[in-house]
């Protein structure tokens, strides 16, 4: 029985293709003289091309590759920030992306309502929220700013609210896009044991990061991407080795 739900799919990328247009005129001036000497103004780039990767519910799985290998656009089109030009992406349960952390975060409200703002953005109900609320104060270590602006907040305080709402949401599937490459070590010490929780309590956990040793104690399986395409899916050791220059 455990096998069979260890093998239930939480994400599904099916043959996804995401291109972008670069814009290469920054002003009309830009435009007129490219005009002139006609010259593109735009190209395209294609970030994924033809991707398929299943993730099994309870998997904690690495995206890894060099800058401009597609894992963020990835990370987009598994939260819904994204829809993939052809392919479909897939998933099972409520998403959370830690992706751009505090992105709904209002500088004019208190902490406190920022907090009640964020979680529900985020997709939490109102008693979810005021159930956890101590807990995601708390964890954030920010209790007695809690009632100023945000606006008025250094940007390490910032950060740890905002990441502490998003950790505290109850989700299947958490997406981490080199989150924990901010803040200051004890904090970060205290995410990667809440991350370790959420493994233990079988979610699922998919992360972008450039730290070997962060991925090696939170993952077990490495997807490594290489403009756009799958080169390497497996054993995380092995995984990191993809990324070492030939």
């Amino acid at each position: 029985m455990s096998t069979a739900a260890a093998l239930r799919p939480s994400v599904i990328i099916d043959g996804v293709h995401k291109r972008f247009t670069l814009n290469h005129a920054f002003s009309f001036k830009d435009t007129v003289v490219s005009w002139i000497r006609r010259r593109k103004t735009t190209s395209s780039f294609e970030a994924l091309k033809g991707l398929s990767l299943v993730i099994n519910e309870g998997e904690s799985v690495a995206i890894l590759g060099l800058n401009g290998s597609g894992k963020s656009t990835l990370l987009k089109l598994m939260s819904g920030v994204m829809e993939p030009d052809k392919g479909e992406v897939l998933t099972r349960g409520r998403v959370a992306g830690l992706i751009e952390v505090g992105a709904g975060f209002h500088p004019e409200l208190s902490g406190r309502e920022n907090v009640f703002l964020n979680a529900a953005i985020l997709g939490m109900k109102r008693k979810e929220i005021e159930a956890r609320y101590d807990e995601i104060v708390a964890f954030s270590e920010i209790e007695e700013f809690i009632d100023q602006e945000v606006k008025h907040y250094s940007s390490g305080m910032f950060m740890r609210l905002a990441f502490s709402v998003a950790i505290h949401v109850e989700v299947d599937i958490l997406l981490v896009d080199e989150i924990l490459s901010v803040g200051d070590a004890p904090f970060r010490e205290k995410c990667r044991l809440k991350f370790e929780e959420l493994i233990a309590a079988g979610k699922t956990l998919v992360v972008v990061s450039h730290d070997a040793e962060m991925v090696r104690e939170l993952c077990t399986r490495g997807v490594v991407l290489s403009r756009g395409t799958m080169v390497f899916d497996g054993d995380v050791e092995q995984a990191l080795t993809h990324l070492e220059p030939a």
